[in-house]
């Protein structure tokens, strides 16, 4: 029996430099994310994970190579038509939303790719949406309070039914288990290892710096260091202690148990 045709990529970067005065942010970086992929990207601060994801949520261009997303080339598209089409959860997004916001609002305006109410009208089709990605994410109960007064983890659930809202092809989760406890990491571990299970589910990339946040499930991982692919493919392949002592610069070990890693300095 043959084996099933790989799904369409979402996302290709070919020989992607990003270089601003003498310093290279990115260097030769080459990777392909398909459509039913789950990637989590792992690198120090300062490797170029945020860097990389400006580049793949349309935010900023390459010096050097080519960005396709969704069938498009950067530099040949209009990224507004383009952005709308991909989910973006992210410190500097969060910190656009006032916070006396009303929560509802913030979900259901990213269907207009604004942050917050203005003038727009919306259907029912939206505000039914809206009403069952907050019900999906935990914060149904808090539509109509101030985005402010929720805790951490429920804002960054919040900005994830946020960025499901115009059902995109493609999902950009920023750290969002950053600032989180304990009970609010493992919760949304949990939530985000389900909708990497969705048939349905659009293709993920999830940057973090711990690998106890990859959520069972993601299939693949890209390690990054000093703006420079280490590693991409496979999760089992790619995520080994050779392979993140090599990332982050240090001797370590790596366990995993019923699908979760847990990382410490090697003895």
């Amino acid at each position: 029996m043959s084996s099933p045709a790989p799904s369409e990529p979402v996302l290709e970067l070919r020989g992607v430099d990003v270089v601003r005065g003498q310093t290279h942010l990115l260097r030769g970086v080459d990777w392909t994310v398909r459509a039913d992929e789950r990637w989590v990207l792992l690198g120090p601060n300062g490797a170029g994970k945020t860097t990389l994801l400006q580049l793949v949520s349309a935010h900023m261009h390459p010096t050097r190579g080519e960005v396709r997303l969704l069938g498009e080339t950067l530099g040949a598209v209009d990224v507004f038509e383009l952005r709308p089409r991909i989910g973006l959860t992210s410190a500097a997004l969060a910190q656009r939303i006032a916070p006396a916001e009303r929560t509802g609002d913030v979900v259901v305006s990213a269907g207009y790719a604004v942050v917050g109410r203005w003038r727009e009208r919306y259907d029912i089709a939206d505000l039914t949406r809206a009403a069952m990605l907050m019900r999906q994410w935990g914060v149904d109960g808090f539509a109509n309070r101030p985005f402010g007064t929720l805790s951490e983890g429920e804002r960054k659930r919040v900005q994830i039914a946020r960025a499901l809202m115009p059902d995109p092809e493609l999902l950009l989760l920023d750290e969002p288990g950053a600032g989180l406890d304990l009970a609010g990491r493992e919760d949304l571990v949990a939530r985000l290892s389900d909708l990497a299970g969705y048939l349905y589910a659009p293709a993920q990339v999830l940057v973090t710096h711990h690998v106890e946040e990859i959520p069972p499930g993601y299939t693949h991982a890209l390690l990054l260091r000093s703006g420079e692919v280490v590693d991409a493919g496979p999760l089992e392949r790619v995520v080994t202690a050779e392979g993140l002592s090599q990332t982050f610069g240090l001797p370590l070990s790596l366990d995993r148990a019923d699908g979760r890693f847990t990382a410490r300095r090697a003895s």
